[in-house]
């Protein structure tokens, strides 16, 4: 399996979100078009539309997980603690790279709302964001890989 981080991170560089990035990178993975994902991921950029809330690419790291690991059968508990057990695993993992799964705490307090900045070098610069993708995409990556 190629590097999905290094496949997320190069999304991001070109333009994007974090949710985008992630989840794009493993849709060839589950028979997803490249289009559908993007559009289906766009909404949780920006910690939620840019609510600042939970962690775009923390998200997608989660659809990615329901994809591959999720549930169906909604009267089975049993399955569905082990599927939520998982996510807490997955979010725990990545807060303890960076502190928080909240785009808020990781960007130091960014505010909501507002138009997305502009994408240049200015924006990479100062912005940590590539790196949570990238950490995200290889957070699941090795969780897939663990069932190989």
């Amino acid at each position: 399996m190629p590097e999905k981080d290094k496949i997320a991170g190069e999304l991001f560089c070109n333009g994007y979100n974090c949710a985008q990035s992630v989840f794009c990178a493993y849709c060839e993975d589950f028979g997803i078009d490249f289009k559908q994902g993007a559009k289906l991921a766009s909404s949780f950029g920006g910690g939620m539309g840019r609510l600042r809330e939970v962690c775009g690419a923390v998200c997608a790291m989660f659809m990615i997980a329901g994809l591959k690991f999720g549930y169906d059968n909604n009267n089975d508990g049993e399955i569905k603690n082990l599927h939520y057990e998982l996510i807490r695993k997955l979010a725990e993992e990545f807060k303890k790279k960076h502190g928080s799964i909240i785009c808020k705490d990781l960007l130091n307090g960014a505010e909501s709302g507002g138009v997305p900045e502009k994408r240049d070098d200015g924006y990479y610069k100062k912005r940590p964001c590539q790196k949570y993708v990238e950490t995200a995409a290889k957070i699941i990556q090795k969780e897939i890989e663990k069932t190989h």
